[in-house]
């Protein structure tokens, strides 16, 4: 067991809980535990989909600025690396992911969730990229992720004065996809990611590939993506079930293996 990330997997969904009180900050522990928690939830074959979860009062408010203070520039230098891949592991998870936001979601803690393919926010989240404000910029992939998700003008208004975004803006403007009841935030990602427990899994994850890999491309190039992992998806047997079920039965019967 990690001391602060860990996976509980329940009905096909593993749930990476983020636990380092009182806000969740992300010390450069932290953020190697949610890199481990990422990699096991990746290989774990009785996880079909992912929930990450700060909990009810906050999701993750940044760094630990404690641990950055003295560090030099050729120190950060030498960590800036593990620092974007650990806070953007979630995005390596072939499976399907949601993050589940309570409070706030800042920083580091934004940047994690900007790894997930979903976000489901209580009315009472608050997400931002403040680290202007301490001089200097989002380090763990926020100016990408962020302006890739909401676009480079909306992203540059958050990192050029570091606000703080209420979730009715953030759903608004597409930085969250839903928007419920703080007690009701985790059951609402658990829902969503429950369609996924008895899908094609191979399936999935060739569209969660074709999807991001076809964003850092032209569009020549993503086609040529999205061809590769189309073909190679009738090697599996989930594309033979799949196939055979509808001829016989129609669309939505067929039993996957993940196979």
């Amino acid at each position: 067991m990690a001391e602060f990330v860990n996976l509980d997997v329940s009905d096909g969904i593993g749930t990476i809980r983020l636990d380092r009180p009182p806000m969740n900050a992300l010390d450069r522990q932290m953020q190697e535990e949610i890199r481990a928690a990422a990699r096991e939830a990746t290989v774990n074959t009785d996880v079909k989909a992912v929930v990450v979860y700060g909990g009810e009062k906050v999701f993750a408010a940044g760094a630990d600025i404690k641990e950055m203070v003295a560090l030099s520039a050729a120190e950060m230098t030498e960590i800036a690396g593990d620092l974007q891949s650990a806070l953007g592991s979630l995005s390596t998870i072939p499976k399907p992911v949601v993050a589940a936001v309570t409070g706030y979601a800042l920083g580091g803690g934004l940047e994690v969730a900007l790894g997930a393919d979903r976000r489901i926010a209580g009315d009472n989240a608050k997400f931002g990229v403040p680290e202007v404000l301490l001089g200097v910029i989002p380090g763990g992939g926020g100016t990408q992720r962020l302006a890739r998700l909401i676009g480079p003008s909306r992203a540059k208004d958050m990192v050029f004065t570091g606000r703080f975004v209420g979730a009715e803006e953030a759903l608004r403007i597409g930085l969250v996809d839903e928007v419920v009841a703080p007690d009701e935030v985790y059951n609402a990602a658990r829902a969503w990611a429950m369609q996924f427990t008895t899908g094609a899994s191979r399936a999935l994850a060739a569209a969660k590939a074709s999807i991001d890999q076809g964003l850092d491309v032209d569009l020549t190039n993503g086609l040529r993506i999205e061809a590769q992992q189309f073909a190679a998806l009738f090697a599996t047997d989930d594309r033979t079930i799949g196939m055979q079920s509808f001829v016989a039965d129609g669309p939505g019967k067929a039993t996957f293996t993940g196979r």
